[in-house]
């Protein structure tokens, strides 16, 4: 069994109980030397020879090896690189041409907005007659019809934490003839995933919340190694060319995964997020669910004895909410301002939600009720009423 938590392989400031890591985790110790031996030995003393030196142009597909088991991807079905917006576009547009006599984009309307921008914006320079077709989360299967090409969901929902069956939806999918997408932006390190087993033909995700790569750190792309090799990739960069040094003015694309390469990798958050995995060696996903389900339990009954102010809005079933607590406030945005100046860091999601991540890597019971103490405190004595705790900052 895992040995939970891990908080020395964290820099957390004195005194702070951060549940936030669903948002932006934590800087594992590892990264900065790790930053500062890439940065100094490779870039500074091989310069350009990095490339081949130190394999920089292989990691995107290495370092996304090494995270495969966070996900049960097979070796060599994941690439790093890019944004998850691009990711979600790469997806989306080779899944269409996989069913290319289908018309329907299905998603749900707990999905993660950008997921939904970029099918909007896609279908659109398509112009081919293509609709996205939004319906409530727990309507999903019904709706997964004959004439749907694509089913497109965010396995665990941004908002409220609600966890999507992924095995049976994709089997849902795969029946009516569909091809699967998932996005696990909040699902990556925080619940047990199993692409390989599930079948999916798609998935993407990032790596700054739960795996604790840092701000801006790569997304990654899975595809299901039988479908890698057949589709012609709309963003047809050219490190996922056959040849790259090639330079050839046609494309033809690389084998398997390669192809879903886009631009030149960003070896440094690459780096970063080679280090941070340091932190996940040893570490079984199903010791960190059952950490975390209890951690979750914890928060949401002793929210509920201590603030009753607060409404729940994740659901009570740990079987169907991912790793986060959400509650309703109608002063959501000010309360929790208030807490996090009083050193617990969660955030808000409008219209009224509090929103608090709980990472077992870092966090134990004990960080629970201080918090809830906290927020205790907080809330009984209206301290989020303040002038200061309601003017809205750039992001919440």
């Amino acid at each position: 069994m895992t040995n939970l938590p891990r908080k020395d392989l964290f820099e957390m400031p004195e005194g702070l109980i951060y549940l936030d890591g669903n948002s932006l985790g934590p800087l594992p110790k590892s990264v900065p030397a790790k930053l500062a031996q890439v940065v100094n030995d490779e870039w500074g003393q091989h310069l350009i020879r990095g490339w081949n030196v130190d394999d920089w142009m292989g990691q995107p597909v290495s370092i996304a090896d090494r995270m495969g088991h966070l996900i049960g991807a097979a070796p060599g079905t994941c690439v790093l690189g890019d944004t998850l917006s691009l990711k979600v576009h790469q997806a989306l547009s080779a899944a269409l041409v996989l069913r290319p006599g289908r018309k329907t984009v299905l998603s749900d309307t707990g999905n993660f907005p950008t997921d939904l921008y970029m099918a909007q914006g896609l279908i659109r320079q398509l112009d081919q007659g293509h609709e996205l077709k939004t319906v409530a989360p727990e309507e999903v299967a019904d709706h997964i019809t004959e004439d749907v090409a694509v089913v497109m969901l965010t396995h665990v929902d941004y908002r409220t934490g609600r966890m999507h069956d992924m095995a049976a939806i994709t089997e849902r999918a795969h029946a009516a003839g569909a091809v699967m997408i998932w996005d696990l932006a909040h699902s990556a390190g925080a619940v047990p995933v199993d692409l390989e087993g599930c079948r999916a033909e798609f998935a993407v995700g990032c790596t700054y919340k739960y795996i604790n790569a840092g701000p801006g750190s790569p997304a990654f792309i899975y595809v299901r190694p039988d479908v890698s090799g057949e589709v012609f990739p709309a963003l047809s960069g050219w490190l996922g060319h056959e040849a790259p040094f090639a330079f050839d003015p046609d494309y033809r694309p690389g084998p398997g995964i390669e192809r879903f390469r886009v631009g030149t990798p960003p070896v440094l958050q690459v780096a970063a997020l080679d280090a941070a995995l340091d932190a996940w060696d040893g570490v079984e996903m199903e010791d960190i669910r059952r950490a975390s389900v209890a951690l979750c339990e914890q928060f949401i009954a002793e929210v509920e004895a201590r603030v009753p102010a607060l409404t729940l809005a994740s659901p009570r079933d740990a079987s169907q909410r991912g790793s986060q607590v959400s509650f309703h406030f109608e002063h959501g945005y000010a309360a929790m301002q208030a807490l996090i100046a009083r050193n617990v860091i969660g955030d808000f999601r409008a219209p009224d939600i509090m929103r608090f991540g709980f990472t077992p890597l870092y966090l134990g019971p004990e960080d629970v009720t201080g918090a809830v103490d906290i927020l205790a405190k907080v809330m009984d004595g209206k301290l989020w009423d303040r002038p200061e705790y309601h003017a809205r900052s750039r992001v919440t």
